[in-house]
């Protein structure tokens, strides 16, 4: 039996892993030391440690990998995506030590490896390439320069970069060197690489790849294309195939020239070629433009799979073995329309910000096991596993097929709403409300629709009259299946009307809630508002789910208690309670002003300030790296650097105090 050793994490390792049995292969998982009972690794026949928690110290060292696969046997090694999966070294040491590599030669590596490099042998083989300055290594005064004579706006792109790292748009002159210096940073945090390249910013893009597929005999064909245009923070949150608006006669010059840049390289495996089009007048056979060619398989594959019905992880495996295609071009056809959706640990109402923790409860929609081809989840967590803040946020992907794109839309839709997390906060929300979004419900799509729409998408609504309703009982310990493990009760009575309080917060406002019991199933509550009359007719059911009754309407919620924390869902959206310490929660708020606090664990990147210097609100005074992204923290008001508390280069806990402010009038 041969035996693969899957080079990755979490859903992509899981992944490969389910495609590796079924083909017959022995599997191998390799993990860190905070990785030690993830998914992937319960899901191998195999599992080998190869260090601690850094991926530096882990997932991206090649010796570590190496042992792992001579140990254990390995013929073949799948890089999986992100980490050493478009590492022409690694690529070559596997071969060198006389095991497969599951993807394209070294050399085609290396030529896709270089942004500027590339595009400039794009060009060469006739690949329309955008506008740009592809020189290598230019220096920052020629990137200034260069970015003036093609004009503002501008986008700044690391070299070696990819899913939105080391890019930076910038407007004008004036943020030109800013953001340069911290695409720069990026760059080298995430692929050791400081370089960038400077080219012209796309007013209203999209953002459409195509998938190629190529053996080892001279054949290469494309899967026909993905729109990915649905992106934050220039990374990828909804991608479908095929793309909206899609012409015939554009699919064919995209595909053709995706083709054309695969067999440019001598590409063998399975390979993106990622274009950027100009959206606003649809799109045209002229219209696109190379942006890079990811070497490897991507995050949104399942969709490709979903129309095609070709396994992607398959034949990465078989043309590795040395098997040819069995398919040309004329062969593939496109099977109605998928959609995939990323979920993420991060907060959407606070620009997308990561949000490791523990997930204490993890509900998957039931279609995604029992209706194959309908919904397809690759997950790599479980509840009680810790998103950490060493790796990349998602936790997961959500994928609808159907006959059409309304109805892969309306079960992606239906499908999100019956998910449920609690323990730490998601995107699920987000997603459900970028789904029903009338552009993206007509396909009118491009790559700055979420930034534009952001503040409705990612509006934090106040609770429903019932959620708060469910939260107060829960709170009170009025519900059957309730335990004992915290009571936060005040002035209860047993004579008249039985009444009890509740000390809760909601979004960081503190209320004294007041339930009363009616007689029977019948209760009051007043928190903050109006009293609200309902029925709770059977109490907590086993499964979480309660049903309340209000004004004749039924509403079926579910409820997750942790000590102190109350989360009822609405759908797949949570609302997070606390029972809070009185004492604790004035400390919080009066120190609130006075502190620069990192929001997660992360490195210290950049520390632009020094004590004694004075600062109005907004201004830049840390970057925080965690999750493989950089996070800018400011000012939250006028005054003076009073100390500072973290270096460039620190590692730092959730909660840890940067930089300490005092007050000051700031002229």
């Amino acid at each position: 039996m041969q035996t693969i050793l899957i080079a990755n994490r979490g859903e992509i390792a899981a992944r490969v892993i389910a495609t590796a049995r079924r083909m017959g292969l022995r599997t191998v998982a390799v993990h860190s030391d905070a990785d030690a009972e993830a998914v992937h690794v319960r899901a191998a026949d195999v599992a080998v440690r190869i260090g601690p928690a850094p991926a530096a110290e882990s997932y991206l060292d090649v010796g570590a990998i190496l042992a792992a696969a001579r140990m254990t046997g390995a013929h073949l090694i799948h890089p999986g995506y992100g980490f050493l999966s478009e590492n022409a070294a690694f690529a070559q040491a596997v071969a060198e030590a006389g095991m497969i590599f599951v993807g394209p030669p070294p050399d085609a590596i290396r030529a896709m490896g270089l942004k500027h490099a590339a595009k400039a042998r794009m060009e060469a083989a006739g690949v329309p390439v955008v506008p740009g300055h592809h020189g290598a290594d230019p220096t920052p005064e020629v990137l200034a320069r260069e970015a003036a004579r093609i004009g503002y706006p501008v986008l700044i792109k690391a070299c070696a970069g990819g899913g939105g790292k080391g890019m930076r748009r910038v407007d004008d002159p004036a943020g030109f060197t800013e953001a340069l210096e911290g695409a720069q940073r990026e760059g080298q945090a995430s692929f050791g690489d400081p370089s960038v390249l400077v080219e012209k910013y796309i007013s209203t893009p999209r953002h459409v790849e195509v998938q190629v597929l190529a053996d080892a005999h001279g054949r290469v064909v494309h899967l026909f294309e993905r729109d990915c245009s649905l992106q934050r923070r220039h990374q990828k949150v909804i991608e479908e195939a095929p793309a909206p608006g899609m012409t015939d006669a554009v699919r064919r010059a995209m595909g053709d020239a995706a083709v054309e840049a695969a067999r440019a390289i001598g590409y063998v495996g399975a390979g993106t070629v990622e274009f950027i089009a100009d959206g606003s007048d649809g799109l045209r056979p002229d219209g696109f433009w190379f942006m890079e060619m990811n070497t490897r398989l991507q995050v949104e594959h399942p969709v490709t799979e979903a129309i095609t019905g070709i396994d992607l992880v398959e034949w990465q495996i078989r043309v590795a073995l040395g098997a040819p295609l069995p398919f040309a071009q004329d062969d593939l056809r496109i099977d109605g329309h998928a959609i995939e959706a990323r979920i993420y640990a991060e907060d959407a109402s606070a620009d997308f910000l990561p949000a490791p923790g523990r997930i204490a409860a993890l509900h998957w929609p039931e279609a995604a096991r029992f209706e194959p081809g309908v919904l397809r989840l690759d997950a790599g967590v479980a509840a009680g596993d810790t998103v950490t803040p060493h790796y990349d946020p998602m936790i997961a992907k959500l994928i609808a097929h159907g006959p059409d794109r309304a109805t892969a839309l309306a079960r992606l839709r239906r499908g999100l709403d019956s998910c449920r997390i609690a323990g730490t906060v998601t995107n699920l929300s987000f997603l459900s409300a970028l789904l029903s979004d009338d552009a993206v419900a007509r396909g009118v799509v491009d790559t700055g629709l979420i930034a534009r729409r952001a503040e409705d998408l990612c509006a934090e609504p106040d609770p429903p009259p019932e959620v708060v309703a469910l939260a107060v009982l829960a709170a009170a310990r009025l519900l059957k299946e309730e335990g004992a493990e915290h009571m936060a009760l005040r002035g209860f009575r047993a004579w008249g009307p039985a009444r009890c309080f509740s000390d809760m917060s909601f979004g960081g406002r503190s209320f004294v809630a007041e339930v009363t019991l009616l007689g029977g199933t019948r209760h009051a509550v007043v928190a903050g508002g109006p009293p609200l009359e309902f029925d709770v007719p059977h109490g907590a059911a086993a499964d979480g789910f309660v049903t309340l009754s209000v004004g004749g309407q039924a509403h079926r919620l579910h409820l997750h208690r942790a000590p102190g924390r109350i989360t009822v869902f609405a759908g797949n959206r949570p609302f997070v309670f606390d029972l809070p310490d009185p004492l604790e929660a004035r400390g919080a708020a009066e120190a609130a002003g006075d502190a620069v606090i990192a929001p997660m664990p992360g490195l210290v990147r950049a520390m632009p300030v020094a004590a004694g210097d004075r600062v109005r609100s907004g201004e830049p005074l840390a970057v925080l790296e965690a999750m493989k992204m950089e996070h800018t923290l400011t000012a939250p008001r006028d005054g003076i650097i009073a100390a500072i508390w973290a270096q460039p280069g620190d590692t730092v806990a959730q909660g840890a105090v940067l930089v300490a402010l005092e007050p000051a009038d700031v002229p």
